[in-house]
């Protein structure tokens, strides 16, 4: 392996672990900051936590904290999936999720008293929405109701992991309008549905590339400055003119969206009566892109 392809897992190994400390990091501000101090229970082991924190108010003075909560949770849940999964699966998730209840340990409650609950919930629903866009962009999680959901389907094979989920959070959810008032569950539910698509955006987001194909006769000058100016790779397809009824090469190429533009570029350079062909594509798994990981 040479040193710069050495050098360059080492920045994409970097480049994750940071990822995933800024988005649990995001997480638990939208915790600490907002659903916390406006009692929106969104569901998952953090909105669990903020109605056991109001209900032990009376007996622990400020209530049980919420990260000590969240570490009370996810303990046993660790134990049944390395029991059940192994090693190798808990730990991508063992980082994220430590990194996670650290932020909520360090990020102090502050209440800033919105007196608008959905703005409240918009903002929270967007910050928190980033964070876990971010940390499952990284191949992470934070553990709790996810890792329980995983469990769970390993005995309900027929139900899907984000159906079990949705199960989960709809009961706490359900708790947190029992604890908090129906209006205030009315609330959490729109903060959950803006999580989900800005998390979703990000996720979707980072997996969108550009697909081109490049008909010329000077494909094999138009490959060669592609490899070698983007550091992609090309691959030449046998096609024939049904008007010319005329052989020909037509490259097929993946690249990012910034890429596409320079695509262009090189090729009409090349080739000012080339015809070239770009679509979107929803993913892109592989070298130069996201790395498959089960």
């Amino acid at each position: 392996m040479s040193r710069k392809k050495i050098t360059n897992k080492n920045i994409l190994f970097l480049r994750r672990f940071l990822t995933i400390i800024i988005g649990a990091i995001l997480m638990a501000l939208s915790v600490n900051l907002v659903y916390e101090p406006m009692g929106l229970v969104t569901g998952g082991v953090s909105g669990l936590a903020i109605v056991i924190k109001k209900i032990t108010e009376p007996i622990i003075e400020g209530g049980l904290p919420i990260w000590l909560f969240t570490v009370l949770c996810n303990v046993p849940l660790f134990f049944f999936t390395v029991k059940l999964k192994g090693k190798k699966f808990i730990i991508s998730v063992f980082f994220g999720t430590i990194t996670y209840i650290l932020a909520l340990m360090i990020i102090p409650i502050v209440d800033y008293r919105f007196e608008d609950a959905l703005l409240a919930s918009i903002i929270g629903g967007t910050i928190g929405g980033a964070g876990i866009g971010m940390v499952f962009s990284a191949f992470s999680s934070t553990g709790g109701t996810d890792l329980l959901a995983t469990l769970v389907h390993d005995y309900k094979k027929h139900v899907s992991v984000p159906q079990i989920l949705i199960v989960i959070d709809g009961v706490i959810i359900f708790i947190g309008a029992l604890v908090f008032g129906l209006g205030n569950a009315l609330y959490a539910i729109i903060a959950v549905f803006i999580t989900a698509k800005v998390s979703d955006g990000i996720l979707e987001g980072l997996k969108f590339a550009k697909m081109a194909y490049i008909i010329s006769d000077e494909h094999t000058s138009i490959a060669d400055a592609i490899m070698r100016s983007l550091d992609r790779g090309v691959t030449g397809i046998s096609a024939t003119g049904m008007y010319s009824n005329k052989d020909r090469k037509m490259l097929f190429c993946v690249v990012s969206k910034k890429e596409i533009v320079k695509i262009i570029e090189i090729s009409k350079k090349i080739d000012p009566n080339c015809f070239v062909i770009v679509s979107d594509v929803r993913e892109a798994l592989g070298e130069g892109f996201i790395e498959y990981r089960q």
